[in-house]
């Protein structure tokens, strides 16, 4: 399944995500849950992602790099300043975290696991890929990089 690997556009899957997991809490009353909290939980998570994933295009700006995910062989630089201190990859982090309250605000346990499921498909068809191209481009320097910085948190 190499042909998926940097194809679909991360906002364009986090959408695809989000709505499949709207439809499947109005859809599927056999994974409604009652979890406490869910306004709470979804306007944290919603602050919280806004935080993560701005400061990813921020660090991105100020060095002047690239933020698109499909053309990774554009970056310039190694950004390991800020938020990338303690994230490889802070935007999908934001998407990720989004995508989970967004499944827990619905109350539903199906809507909750597709935003795992979002992390597997991240993982194998767009990260993976990145870091190959990025070992490319930058050789020990994002190598040490990875070995100092978990993927996700």
């Amino acid at each position: 399944m190499k042909f998926l690997e940097l194809k679909v556009p991360p906002v364009a899957l986090f959408i695809l995500v989000l709505v499949v997991s709207y439809f499947s809490a109005q859809q599927l009353s056999a994974g409604e849950i009652e979890m406490p909290f869910k306004l709470i939980v979804l306007g944290v998570g919603i602050a919280l992602s806004g935080v993560i994933g701005l400061s990813g295009i921020w660090e991105f700006r100020k060095q002047k790099t690239t933020v698109n995910p499909i053309k990774v062989e554009t970056a310039s630089t190694v950004v390991d300043s800020g938020i990338f201190g303690y994230t490889r990859n802070p935007m999908y982090l934001g998407l990720f975290i989004l995508l989970f309250c967004f499944g827990y605000f619905f109350q539903n346990i199906f809507s909750v696991l597709l935003s795992f499921a979002f992390v597997i498909y991240m993982n194998q068809f767009q990260i993976k890929p990145e870091e190959r191209a990025l070992e490319q481009l930058f050789g020990a320097e994002y190598v040490d990089y990875k070995q100092k910085v978990r993927r996700w948190i």
